[in-house]
């Protein structure tokens, strides 16, 4: 019953941090989303497969 809890507890603080950063972004918005766009991950120097922005430009995908 106690690593329950304790699960529970720790999923609790995790949610809670991650509300706590949207908050005090502006728009609400993560910084590099685009994680195909990581030049660390993308050796090849393709396009993100979500916005088409290539390693060296910003996410182009607008909500």
């Amino acid at each position: 019953m106690k690593l329950i809890l304790l699960s529970i507890g720790m999923l609790a603080i995790g949610f809670a941090g991650i509300a706590v950063k949207i908050l005090f972004k502006k728009n609400g918005k993560f910084a590099g989303t685009c994680a195909s766009n990581n030049p660390m991950l993308n050796e090849e120097g393709a396009p993100c497969g979500f916005c088409g922005a290539k390693p060296d430009e910003m996410c182009q995908k607008e909500d």
